[in-house]
């Protein structure tokens, strides 16, 4: 974590709806960044992580969505791990390397090794849970090849990101191999995660309206990131945690008990997690204070036959496709804007429909095309490893590659 956050200036605020995304990006990671980077390189670095747009759609009303899916692998993780790849391939010596390792409940996996193919010096490791991600998402990760390698494990997603986090925590491991995380725990996948609001706010604030943003929530990296954007100054006024029956931190808001469980499988599968890790950098950022957090994050769930009702609707009354997780993201905004019409609301559609292809074409009725970037991984070889759901069965595959 950030040990502090200090607010951007005024005048960048002043000059926000003039600024290329670029030039936000800049302002934004530079307090994070220091002089780590030179200017020059991170310009380098955003420029070639931001190079695809990030349309706001108006759907109806006071609804906008935040378009996250026109990367490379259509999904919001582009931007995090092509800024961490890049960050990685800046600062590793020539005789140096290192693994990544990360857990993937859906869109992190292709998206991490996409953005880390081929970089010199970089071994990836991706854990995924074993019939729990859908066919294209698999596809995805599992034919990037090269560097890159897939483990199938025989659990949730919650075992591999426990084994990942046992790993880090191995001493003997990383002196043999060093280790490094892809997953929003590593602050270089979160960070850049809070350009999407800055986004979000220069296409909104026109309507001279109150901002309150949805964020489909599974690990929390993204709204985290929202809660960086809002302690560097951007003037969101509410955050909604949208949630599958995977509902620890909406129950958390309610009850006051913080008590992770075991997932469960949902049609919105990259939010199948019982215990986000990124629960306890919001708990950090509000100093453990639940009245403060209530305040600001406003928590709702929703089951798979409410989701998929809300896909139909949508398409039929908007002619608009959802995927699943962007569908709950709708239904919290919507929920929070039926009591409080003075805001405008953005929610977060964080992967492209035909990613998952079979739930939307089921809830939907179509027969939905396949771009042509999901099409070529459809057809490419699988290289993968099944694992058992162990940290011990984790370790003896790293220790012999």
């Amino acid at each position: 974590m950030p040990e502090t956050i200090t607010p951007l200036s005024a005048e960048f605020y002043t000059n926000l709806q003039s600024m290329s995304k670029e030039a936000i990006a800049m302002e934004v990671l530079k307090p994070f960044i220091g002089d780590e980077i030179d200017e020059q390189s991170l310009l380098r670095i955003v420029t070639e992580t931001l190079d695809f747009d990030f349309p706001v759609v108006h759907l109806h009303d006071n609804i906008y969505t935040l378009e996250l899916f026109h990367g490379p692998t259509l999904a919001f993780k582009d931007v995090g791990a092509r800024f961490m790849a890049r960050c990685f391939s800046y600062f590793l010596g020539a005789q140096e390397r290192v693994t990544i390792l990360a857990a993937t409940s859906g869109d992190t996996g292709s998206a991490v090794g996409q953005g880390f193919k081929g970089i010199k010096g970089v071994d990836v490791v991706l854990l995924y849970p074993k019939g729990k991600i859908s066919k294209i998402q698999e596809s995805q990760l599992t034919t990037i090849g090269g560097n890159v390698v897939a483990l199938k494990v025989a659990g949730d997603f919650d075992n591999c990101q426990t084994m990942v986090k046992e790993a880090f925590a191995d001493e003997s491991l990383k002196e043999v191999r060093p280790l490094s995380s892809a997953n929003s725990i590593n602050i270089a996948r979160l960070l850049p995660q809070s350009l999407y609001y800055f986004f979000a706010y220069q296409a909104l604030a026109k309507e001279g309206k109150k901002l309150v943003v949805s964020i489909p929530s599974g690990n929390y990296g993204n709204l985290t990131a929202g809660l960086f954007a809002q302690r560097l100054g951007l003037p969101i006024h509410q955050f909604i945690a949208s949630t599958n029956v995977n509902c620890t931190v909406p129950d958390y808001l309610t009850t006051g008990a913080y008590q992770p469980r075991p997932s469960l499988p949902t049609i919105s599968n990259a939010m199948d997690v019982g215990n986000p890790s990124n629960f306890y950098r919001m708990a950090d950022l509000f100093d453990q204070d639940l009245d403060a957090m209530r305040q600001m994050i406003k928590g709702y769930t929703y089951d798979d036959p409410t989701t998929q009702q809300t896909m139909k609707e949508v398409h039929e009354q908007h002619h608009y496709l959802l995927d699943p997780h962007g569908a709950v993201g709708y239904l919290g905004l919507c929920a929070f804007l039926k009591d409080h019409q003075e805001y405008i609301g953005v929610f977060l559609e964080t992967a492209h429909p035909a990613k998952f292809k079979e739930v939307v074409d089921e809830a939907v009725g179509l027969d939905m095309d396949i771009p042509e970037a999901l099409q070529e991984a459809l057809q490419g070889k699988k290289q993968v490893v099944e694992i058992g759901a162990s940290y011990r069965k984790l370790r003896t595959y790293l220790m012999s590659e």
